[in-house]
């Protein structure tokens, strides 16, 4: 019976559930993701501070200080609950958490904030555009409307591009890299791995999905926006890419026995998303009237 429903997995369109690992997340009733994005896994080290904690498909990481620990991003609204349990399973009691850190405010990564910093009392950093669209849980959203909504949160916090978040020796610097939503954020920090230093690049979404490119009149300088935002990618402190989806840099949690197999430099990551989004928008210019 498992290997014919191993078998209808492997034919289907969505990534199969990992047999004999926990159970996937149930699905969002306002809009279907693939199994991947909701698959738990097993955590893993990626630094000395810095943990994986995400699904096999969206990322969240959690970084542990002798002041506390900081999350960065969470994925879908139903992780709540597994992020709170691996955070206990590394030691890390709700109460130790003090920042919640964000990518971008759309439902796949900002979803589970509002339960975690309830249930934690952490301090949420964000910055204007996306704190706005995070206390609306992702309604009016420039591209998908009301389509990806999840539970709106306040944040705490407000950083400028450039302010660094601090704890327990340790700082996020902040980025603003806009483009895949205007509040997008990237952050860079140093850890250590291996008795050596090493710069970790959390790096947000350089993708636009079906996005109006030309005449946007709700984004009207989303070109612009991308443009630098390539740049900046491009220049971050990155000796280590994470991307809040895992395999846009080269990472497969639980597929394989090294997580990290293909790993890309933060200017790879940069000049592959600008060559897709200069395909993009030479088909938007062609197709207009």
């Amino acid at each position: 019976m498992q290997r014919l429903a191993l078998a209808a997995c492997l034919l289907a369109v969505v990534s199969c559930p990992v047999l004999g690992a926990e159970p996937v997340l149930p699905q969002s009733s306002a809009y279907l993701t693939n199994d991947a994005w909701r698959q738990p896994i097993a955590p893993f080290q990626v630094a000395d501070h810095t943990w994986y904690i995400g699904t096999q498909g969206l990322s969240a990481l959690l970084v542990r200080t002798p002041e506390g620990a900081v999350l960065v991003d969470g994925g879908m609204p139903q992780a709540a609950e597994m992020l709170l349990r691996r955070m206990r399973e590394l030691g890390v009691q709700p109460h130790d958490l003090k920042f919640i850190l964000h990518s971008h405010a759309h439902g796949d990564h900002a979803g589970p904030i509002a339960a975690v910093r309830r249930a934690t009392g952490a301090s949420l950093v964000s910055n204007a555009e996306s704190a706005a669209l995070l206390a609306r849980g992702g309604s009016n959203d420039l591209h998908y409307g009301d389509g990806i909504l999840y539970p709106p949160v306040q944040a705490d916090r407000l950083v400028m591009d450039g302010e660094a978040v601090e704890l327990g020796g340790l700082r996020f610097i902040a980025h603003y890299t806009p483009g895949h939503t205007p509040g997008s954020l990237s952050w860079t920090w140093s850890d250590m791995r291996a008795g050596k230093q090493v710069n970790i690049a959390y790096a947000d979404s350089l993708s636009a999905p079906d996005y109006r490119l030309i005449d946007n009149p709700r984004y009207p300088h989303i070109v612009d926006d991308y443009r630098r935002t390539f740049a900046t990618v491009r220049t971050l402190p990155c000796d280590l890419l994470i991307t809040p989806h895992p395999d846009a840099s080269g990472w497969t949690p639980a597929v394989t026995a090294a997580p990290h197999p293909a790993p890309i430099t933060c200017r790879a990551y940069a000049d592959g998303a600008e060559t897709r989004f200069d395909a993009q928008l030479a088909a938007q210019r062609k197709e207009r009237p």
